[in-house]
C-alpha cells in the first residue's frame, strides 16, 4: 500500500503552505499529492505550482468536476500540466451533484453516467491525438451542430502533441454503475466514506478488478488520546456531506454511508440537517462510523487501523490535510515511518 496526501480545496483563503506540504510529502516517499475543487479555488493552478517545486511525486486531482470544463478544455489543460510536470499527472474526475452542476455551472444534471462515458471518449481522443476529434453523442457534439450553429465548425486536432498518449484517469464513484464504469474503463477509483472492511458492498464490481487498477481512499487522521475532540471535525464533515451535500431525494454521499452499514444513522443525520438542526445532525454521527473511515486515536490504535487498510483492496491510502500545517506534517511523518515507500 502506498501513501498520498489530499490537500483538498481552498476555503476562504489558500491552504496554508500547501506547496511546502507537497515538498515534504515527496521527501517522505509519498506517491501522490492531490488537490480538489468545489465552487471556489480551481483544481489545476495549485498543482502547477506544486509541479514547479517537486520532481518525483505524482500530481492528482481529487476531484476535477467534469461540468467545469468541456472535455476538450479538460484534455488540453491536462496535457499542458503533464508536460510541465514531466508526465506526473493523474486526473481524477467526477460528476459532482445537481446543486453544484445546475447552481454553479448552469448546466442540466441529467444522465450523469451517460455524460461521464461521453466525456471520457472525447478526452481520450484528444490526448491520443490520432485524428481530428469528432463526436456525436446525446450530451456532447463535436463539431457543434445544434440550434444557432454557423455550420463552420470542423473536427480539429490538438496543436500541442501530448507528452504521453494516455494520461491516467481516476473516477470518483459512489454508486454500483459508476463503480463498474470506473473499474472497466478508467485507471483508478476514488471511493468515499468506505470503511476498509466494507468493500464487499461492491462485491460484483470488485470481481472485475484487473492488474494495475488503483483504488485511492482518503481518510482524516488525528493522533490523539482525546477521542471525542479528535472525532469532532470528522463528524462535522460527515454530517455536512450526508445532510447538506445533496437534496433529500438525491444525495450520493448518504447512499454511500448506507452501503457502509450505517443506514439508520444516515437517515437521521439527513433529517436533522435538512430540518435546520445541524448541531444535532453532527451529534447523531456515530463514533463507529467516524472511526471506521479515519485514522484517529493513540499511535497504537492508528497502527491497528492501518493494518485494516493494508488488508483491504486499497492501493493508496491518502490522508487529508489537518487543521494546521504542523499537524499535517506530524501525521505524514508518522505514516511514512509505519508504511515505508515501495522501492523504485
Amino acid at each position: 500500500m502506498k501513501l498520498g496526501l489530499n490537500l483538498g480545496y481552498w476555503g476562504a483563503k489558500p491552504v496554508d503552505r500547501f506547496i511546502e506540504l507537497a515538498v515534504i510529502a515527496e521527501r517522505l516517499g509519498f506517491d501522490i499529492v492531490c488537490t480538489a475543487e468545489a465552487y471556489g479555488s480551481d483544481v489545476f493552478t495549485p498543482l502547477a505550482a506544486i509541479a514547479a517545486r517537486t520532481t518525483r511525486i505524482r500530481l492528482g486531482t481529487s476531484i476535477m468536476q467534469i461540468s467545469a470544463r468541456t472535455p476538450t478544455c479538460a484534455a488540453t489543460t491536462a496535457m499542458t500540466l503533464d508536460h510541465i510536470s514531466g508526465g506526473r499527472l493523474c486526473l481524477g474526475v467526477g460528476v459532482s451533484g445537481p446543486q453544484v452542476v445546475e447552481g454553479w455551472y448552469g448546466q442540466p444534471f441529467r444522465r450523469p453516467l451517460e455524460r461521464t462515458r461521453e466525456w471520457l471518449s472525447i478526452f481520450r481522443q484528444v490526448v491520443a491525438r490520432e485524428a481530428p476529434v469528432a463526436f456525436d453523442g446525446q450530451q456532447f457534439r463535436l463539431p457543434y451542430a445544434g440550434e444557432h450553429a454557423t455550420g463552420l465548425g470542423k473536427p480539429l486536432m490538438s496543436i500541442t502533441h501530448p507528452l504521453r498518449p494516455r494520461i491516467p484517469l481516476f473516477l470518483g464513484a459512489e454508486g454500483p454503475k459508476n463503480v463498474e464504469l470506473a473499474i472497466r474503463e478508467f485507471d483508478g477509483w476514488f471511493p468515499i466514506f468506505m470503511p476498509p472492511q466494507r468493500f464487499d458492498a461492491f462485491a460484483e464490481q470488485m470481481r472485475l478488478l484487473r492488474p494495475g487498477f488503483e483504488i485511492l481512499s482518503t481518510v482524516d487522521m488525528a493522533l490523539s488520546d482525546d477521542r471525542a475532540r479528535a472525532l469532532a471535525p470528522l463528524k462535522r464533515n460527515i454530517a455536512l456531506y450526508v445532510g447538506g451535500m445533496g437534496s433529500k431525494e438525491e444525495n450520493f454521499h448518504k447512499r454511500m454511508v448506507e452501503r457502509s452499514g450505517f443506514g439508520e444513522a444516515a437517515q437521521r443525520i439527513q433529517d436533522l440537517w435538512l430540518g435546520g438542526r445541524q448541531a444535532e445532525a453532527v451529534a447523531a454521527v456515530p463514533d463507529e462510523l467516524a472511526e471506521s473511515i479515519s485514522l484517529v486515536g493513540a499511535p497504537d490504535e492508528v497502527r491497528a487501523r492501518l493494518a485494516q487498510w493494508r488488508a483491504s483492496p486499497v492501493t493508496t491510502l491518502m490522508i487529508s490535510r489537518s487543521a494546521t500545517f504542523e499537524e499535517t506534517v506530524r501525521n505524514m511523518e508518522f505514516l511514512a515511518a509505519e508504511v515505508p515507500a515501495p522501492a523504485r
